[in-house]
This record gives C-alpha cells, structure tokens and sequence, in this order.
C-alpha cells in the first residue's frame, strides 16, 4: 500500500504515529484481496485555528473505487482513530457491495407453515 500523511498546524507524536500505525495494520488485512501497488492511502491531521479541534481525512483508492473519511476530535490519536473506524467500515460495505451479498440474502422467511 503506497502511504502519505501530511500535519498542518499538528507535531507529529509518537504516540499519533502509533496509532496510525496500527489502524493500518488493520486497514492492510482488509485489504488483502488488492495487489498492494494498486492501493493508496492519502491521510491528512490538521488543527483548528480557533478552537482546540483536530481533524483527520483519510482518502482511500483502490482499483474499484474511492473512499472517503474524516473525524474530529480533541486530540489527533481520538481523531484518528475515529476515522480509520469510519473507513474499515466504508471498506466492509464496499467489498459486501462488490460480493453481491444483498442478492443473497434471504429475502423471505420460509412458507412451511403455509403449506401444511
């Protein structure tokens, strides 16, 4: 997976960049399905100039599409954590999207009663 996180008005902790280490960690197991040059992961840490407010956008690409996500929070490991959730989240969709899975689905329950 190709990687670029970019801070503005943010240091980079260690503790952040453990975090986000992590998060992709999981992001990678999903993801697996994928050749891994194929796969970008463009993230973003940026603080409010007015309010105490950390904000991370994360931009996913794959071969079959684009997922977005993004989260605030009071400091950038809550905020950052919060996003890449919303982003597995986003990843679980897409793939069960791309499955057919609703085509699947039972639609119905079983008439057994009905017939007898």
């Amino acid at each position: 997976m190709k990687l670029a996180i970019s801070y503005r008005h943010v240091e980079s902790s260690a503790a952040a960049e453990k975090a986000v280490g992590r998060r992709i960690g999981k992001i990678e197991r999903l993801l697996k399905s994928y050749a891994s040059d194929l796969v970008a992961l463009r993230g973003h840490f940026d603080k409010h100039p007015r309010r105490t407010e950390f904000t991370c956008s994360l931009n996913l690409s794959l071969p079959t599409g684009t997922l977005h996500a993004s989260a605030s929070a009071a400091d950038p490991e809550t905020s950052a954590r919060e996003a890449f959730t919303e982003l597995a989240n986003q990843i679980k969709k897409h793939q069960a999207r791309l499955r057919k899975d609703f085509e699947w689905k039972r639609k119905r329950g079983r008439m057994e009663k009905a017939l007898a």
